[in-house]
């Protein structure tokens, strides 16, 4: 009679651990969950502003081009000037 308490009490055990593990796994399962919805946030924002920082780059570069080229004449301009001058001088 003894072996039967025990072999009950066995189970008993055994299934009480079982639902000690099928509770962990599901905090676990929980709480991979939420890492991944909290990943899925911050990659999303980072992507945004990854976006807004390329579309300011290319509204520098469309601002700085025109005046590049302007610098440039300017400088032609004030080289060629001095250049005539010497000229003149000499």
């Amino acid at each position: 009679m003894r072996r039967g308490k025990t072999r009950t009490l066995d189970r008993w055990r055994a299934m009480a651990q079982n639902d000690r593990t099928e509770q962990l796994l599901s905090k676990i399962l929980e709480t991979q969950r939420a890492h991944l919805e909290e990943y899925k946030q911050v990659t999303s924002e980072s992507l945004r502003l990854q976006r807004q920082a390329v579309d300011a780059q290319v509204r520098y570069i469309r601002l700085l081009r025109p005046m590049l080229v302007v610098g440039a004449v300017v400088i032609a301009g004030l080289i060629v000037y001095v250049l005539w001058l010497s000229r003149v001088i000499a």
